[in-house]
């Protein structure tokens, strides 16, 4: 490879990595070609982004951002998930395929500049999607004007049998 395609590689990967709001680094070894294309197309339908890189081209890349902590992790058959929607469907998609294909293996997440282990991303997988969380809080917001309708109609609806009740014990 010639200096040139390095240069455009790594300002192409810091430009991807500064863009994602995730990345996931993972060991692809002894998968086959199918499985990774499998994997790049259920992660393409999420807005993932999976590039295979060269590792020390990685490590220039991430000089100087914040990601610089996951130089440490560039080593062996390096492939990295970059998640530019949401995080927690990357999440899903990369630990249910690490659950069917035990050759893939999951090394380290980022997450808003935080450094993310196998456990922290299993619990980031097991997190109702962004749609469903906005659903629950619609639901929320639209609970309380609805509970406050419901009380203050009960105060004039006691009122109005109380006044019903005095009528008819006069009549």
């Amino acid at each position: 490879m010639i200096r040139e395609e390095k240069e455009k590689l790594v300002a192409e990967f810091e430009d991807k990595f500064k863009k994602a709001k995730a990345a996931f680094i993972a060991d692809y070894k002894g998968l086959k070609v199918e499985q990774m294309t499998s994997l790049r197309k259920s992660l393409r339908d999420a807005s993932v982004d999976l590039k295979v890189v060269k590792n020390t081209l990685a490590k220039i890349a991430i000089k100087d951002t914040d990601a610089e902590p996951l130089k440490g992790y560039f080593a062996g058959t390096t492939a990295v998930a970059m998640s530019y929607a949401d995080p927690v469907a990357a999440a899903k998609i990369l630990t249910q395929f690490v659950k069917d294909e035990p050759n893939l293996k999951l090394k380290v997440g980022f997450l808003g500049g935080k450094i993310l282990n196998l456990n922290e991303i299993k619990t980031l997988a097991e997190l109702p999607s962004r749609e469903i969380l906005l659903g629950k809080l619609v639901g929320m917001l639209k609970a309380v004007p609805t509970g406050l309708v419901g009380v203050l109609s009960g105060v004039s609806r006691k009122f109005v049998y109380t006044l019903a009740a005095i009528q008819a014990k006069k009549s």
